[in-house]
Formats: C-alpha cells, structure tokens, sequence
C-alpha cells in the first residue's frame, strides 16, 4: 500500500505563484508515475500534470507553460510548482500515484488527500 502526504495549497491573489508537495512511501516496484489533480464542485476530476520514474512530463493543456512539475526525494517526492495563477486555477488539488505497466500507461492507484488552492482577482 502505497501511502501519499500532500501539503501546500492555500489563498494567492491572481498572477502569483504556489507550490504543491506529495510525499509517496511504501513502494514495491521500482517504476511508477505521480500525478497531481484538480476538482472543483460539480465537475470531473481533471488531470493536471504528470511525472514518472523515466522523468518524462505531461501537462493539461490549461497549465502548460504555467505548472511544472518536478521530482525529488528519490522521485518519491512530486511538486508542483504553480505560476500566474488565475481564478480559473481554483480547485481541490489532488496527488496520486501508480506503478508503469508494460501497455505502457501507468493508471493511478493511491490518492493522497485534498489541499484547496483558492485563486482571488
């Protein structure tokens, strides 16, 4: 059972910047992608940007260029670093984790909690 630890999150005013942690333990292979997530009430959970063990990196189209996203820890660490925030970022940001697979994908299977990133004009 793979156990995840977020923290972060919080109020900025738009145009700033914050930045997200995941702290993972509790692996058994020695692949595996973390992920952050966003939900705001009403909507699906939307997938925001992606890192594995390989370090290759996948970003929605709405944060590209703003987020990035980046390893530590022995990659058992992700962070999310947020740039020029808008009010449109605001959501529960969520982290999760799953091991690569040989399709390859690497589907999440362990979720950490929910931090809140609220976004003012």
């Amino acid at each position: 059972q793979v156990k995840l630890v977020v923290s972060g999150g919080g109020s900025v005013q738009s145009g700033g910047s914050l930045t997200l942690s995941c702290a993972a333990s509790g692996y058994v292979y020695d692949t595996w992608c973390m992920a952050w997530f966003r939900q705001v009430p009403g909507k699906g959970r939307e997938e925001v940007a992606r890192i594995d063990t390989y370090g290759r990196e996948t970003y929605a189209d709405s944060v590209q260029g703003r987020f990035t996203i980046s390893q530590g820890n022995a990659k058992k660490t992700a962070y999310l670093r947020m740039n020029n925030l808008s009010p449109e970022d605001t959501a529960m940001y969520f982290c999760g984790t799953g091991y690569v697979n040989n399709i390859p994908a690497c589907p999440m299977e362990f979720w950490g909690q929910g931090t809140q990133v609220t976004v003012s004009s």
